[in-house]
């Protein structure tokens, strides 16, 4: 049974300790040339809203997107010893991904508001890399609103690996953010408690279950199945032509 599985990576799969936040801050920083007047807002939005709100918030014109992402790569780079120090890979993640990524007929990647490079940097921290398929996962600079990251996850699947456009897919997250794309894609949706959200802000927001961790392999697999077991999902109107 085939499906394709989006996984979310700031406290979801790692916890950075901060750094993110250090990223944003410093990219903020060497445009600016200025530290920023308060920490940048995450909680599942993309690097191209983080860091449009802050430029709004000092007061300042937001630079063109390039340059933005220039600094964001330098500043992800800097920080990837700070990260491996100071941050973890959580419970259970590795064993959930190894599970993933071996099922025949499924594409195990990222759904994630960071930028590629800084995703690759995250990930590559805990060993996580080499578990997904990071070719076709959805970034920060592709769009600014998390649902319309699903579409394009989904046309890089179709494209470089050749999956129908009608196999299902279930996303993996930790915020409200998660569930809502989810929700507004057609897609499934395993909700993590592993971050600032509680079980009750997740379910609230339509999750029908929700996870503590991902430290339960054999309960994370089945749920994955659950959804590769429906069959072909109906197309929304998220999907490209």
């Amino acid at each position: 049974m085939e499906l394709i599985v989006l996984w979310d990576i700031d406290h979801t799969l790692i916890e950075n300790a901060g750094v993110s936040k250090e990223i944003y801050a410093a990219a903020f920083s060497a445009l600016s040339g200025r530290a920023p007047t308060g920490l940048a807002r995450t909680e599942g939005r993309t690097d191209r809203l983080i860091m449009r709100d802050m430029f709004l918030g000092n007061g300042l014109p937001v630079p063109e997107w390039p340059s933005i992402e220039a600094a964001l790569v330098r500043a992800g780079q800097e920080r990837l010893s700070d990260l491996r120090l100071r941050g973890t890979a959580l419970p259970g993640v590795h064993e959930a991904l190894k599970a993933a990524s071996v099922q025949s007929g499924w594409v195990s990647s990222v759904l994630t508001g960071n930028i590629a490079a800084n995703a690759r940097v995250k990930l590559s921290a805990f060993g996580l890399d080499p578990l997904l398929d990071l070719s076709v996962g959805a970034y920060g600079a592709d769009a600014e609103l998390r649902p319309e990251l699903v579409a394009v996850a989904r046309e890089r699947v179709q494209r470089l690996r050749g999956v129908p456009a009608d196999v299902p897919a279930v996303l993996v997250g930790d915020t409200p953010r998660d569930v809502e794309a989810a929700l507004a894609t057609g897609s499934g949706i395993v909700a993590v408690a592993s971050g600032i959200h509680s079980p009750e802000e997740l379910s609230a927001t339509g999750a029908p279950e929700v996870l503590p961790d991902l430290s339960d392999t054999k309960r994370v697999l089945s749920i994955l199945e659950s959804f590769a077991g429906r069959g072909k999902r109906p197309r929304t109107s998220s999907d490209r032509p």
